[in-house]
């Protein structure tokens, strides 16, 4: 007997995290706070894309796994020690894992947290991803530092 076809990428499962991050941007878009950031609904809705692709075991929270895994995707693997660092600057030391409320409230602060600059190297990453092919060009002695 075949097995029933599921949507990819955890469709339904992921259906009422969605919900729930929802909710929290509404709360955002009527943050006094915020009321002067650029385009806050569409940042907002990137966020949750980017938060709910890392959330792997859709808990709500990115944890330690989570973000090593972001990070070797980016091509920047970092140790763990690295990582609980990343994580205890987002979350003030108070949790070990990653809320969406922190990850939001990184993204759109003043403050410039490590994984602010990660996301935003992760968006350039991906626009100019080109390198050059084939072999180095021949270098001479002159030209060696």
């Amino acid at each position: 007997m075949a097995a029933p076809c599921r949507p990819s990428g955890g469709g339904l499962r992921r259906a009422p995290q969605d919900g729930r991050l929802e909710e929290i941007n509404k709360e955002f878009l009527c943050d006094p706070k915020f009321s002067d950031e650029e385009d806050l609904e569409e940042k907002l809705a990137v966020f949750k894309e980017k938060y709910m692709e890392f959330d792997l075991n859709n808990q709500g929270e990115i944890d330690l796994m989570s973000v090593k895994r972001m990070m070797e995707k980016m091509g920047a693997p970092k140790t763990h020690l690295e990582l609980k660092k990343m994580i205890s600057e987002v979350t003030g030391g108070v949790s070990e894992t990653i809320s969406y409320q922190d990850f939001v409230n990184v993204m759109l602060g003043k403050r410039s947290a490590v994984l602010k600059l990660v996301m935003m190297f992760e968006g350039k990453a991906s626009e100019s991803n080109l390198r050059p092919s084939g072999p180095p060009p021949e270098r001479d002695i002159a030209s060696l530092p």
